[in-house]
């Protein structure tokens, strides 16, 4: 039986990296798309040898982009997350890093006409519903990748790209706080549960055993603390209307401590069952809005609370992530109205990757 073959470029979009599609040349199928995508990735495998995955959750994502008939967006962007040691893949969240190469990617693929050195693309996150304009440097109708821009966590300097996400509250849930209360008290710990871009449960670091500025290798081997977190997050979930999040990667987990090197707060995102090894774009925006919003677990790290637009300077595991959130509190409601940042892209690769016959047969 002959493999089959679909064209493919391979991006790194902010921290993350993965292969970008279109969506039309895949399975229109949700269970034959998995299928598609487990073996793309090579998913149930530590190294996913069998696939052009990375061995790692922020190397197991894929993004599948189509013409938008939205009246807005330009472009749609549907994500998956696949597993890497399960062959699973999760439709729900979206991934704010590897949504920095969308824009890159549409103009790759002929899906938006670059429009003179700098090109708008707007772009539809069909998992969440969230909308993003995207500002990509196309000089003489070329994507430009080069440039003098720096993002901790990635070697280098490329080109940048700035992002502005609308519509970020309740992308899953509805729900700015889908609980209806700022904090929870699950398992004798205070959480707030936030959706803004990503829902999300959120912790004080000292209130898990931890101080908070640990590595993500020290973090990832402190399985009791992973028990703790993912003992509350399955309660969490249900409390957010999000049902049995077992085998679901939403709600993530983040952790806050005081600054430590001269930014607003100190974070640790989990993807929920590794410690990302710098920060979620989505997640960086909900802990922001965390840091923002009073009567949040939150409250009192950030001293004294910036007006909108805030921007805020998020310490991770290697380095710093700022982000600018516009605000409104008003009459006892804090709303997000929209979050910026400025991120980087790089085209690796292009061709095409080859699935087992067995798993799909293009008809």
């Amino acid at each position: 039986m002959m493999q089959t073959s679909t064209p493919f470029i391979f991006m790194r979009g902010g921290s993350s990296r993965g292969p970008y599609l279109k969506r039309s040349d895949l399975p229109e199928s949700l269970d034959d798309l998995s299928n598609v995508l487990t073996s793309i990735v090579g998913a149930g495998h530590p190294f996913n040898i069998d696939g052009i995955g990375g061995g790692t959750a922020v190397t197991t994502k894929i993004a599948m982009l189509s013409k938008s008939d939205d009246d807005w967006a330009d472009v749609d962007y549907f994500f998956a997350q696949v597993g890497v040691e399960e062959k699973l893949v999760d439709y729900k969240p979206s991934c704010g890093n590897i949504l920095v190469g969308v824009g890159p990617a549409a103009i790759e693929m002929g899906l938006v006409e670059p429009a003179g050195d700098v090109t708008e693309v707007r772009i539809r996150a069909v998992n969440t519903g969230t909308l993003v304009s995207e500002l990509v440097q196309t000089p003489g109708g070329v994507v430009q990748y080069d440039g003098n821009a720096a993002i901790d966590g990635v070697p280098g300097t490329a080109a940048p790209i700035q992002l502005r996400f609308m519509k970020v509250e309740g992308s899953l849930t509805g729900a700015l706080f889908p609980t209806g209360s700022r904090t929870e008290v699950i398992n004798g710990v205070t959480v707030s549960c936030m959706d803004v871009a990503m829902p999300m449960v959120i912790g004080l670091a000292s209130d898990f055993g931890i101080t908070g500025y640990e590595s993500a290798a020290d973090l990832d081997a402190n399985t009791d603390l992973f028990a703790k977190m993912e003992a509350i997050r399955l309660i969490a979930g249900k409390r957010m209307g999000l049902g049995d999040v077992t085998k679901s990667v939403t709600p993530k987990f983040g952790l806050l401590a005081p600054s430590k090197g001269g930014g607003s707060a100190c974070v640790r995102y989990f993807m929920p069952w590794k410690c990302h090894p710098t920060l979620a774009v989505t997640g960086s925006q909900c802990l922001a809005a965390c840091l923002l919003a009073p009567g949040t677990v939150a409250e009192g790290l950030l001293e004294p609370r910036p007006g909108a637009p805030a921007d805020l300077k998020l310490e991770h595991p290697m380095g710093m992530m700022e982000v600018v959130i516009d605000y409104k509190d008003e009459n006892g409601r804090f709303e997000v109205i929209s979050a910026g940042l400025l991120r980087t892209a790089r085209k690796l690769a292009t061709g095409e990757v080859f699935i087992p016959g067995s798993v799909w047969q293009r008809n």
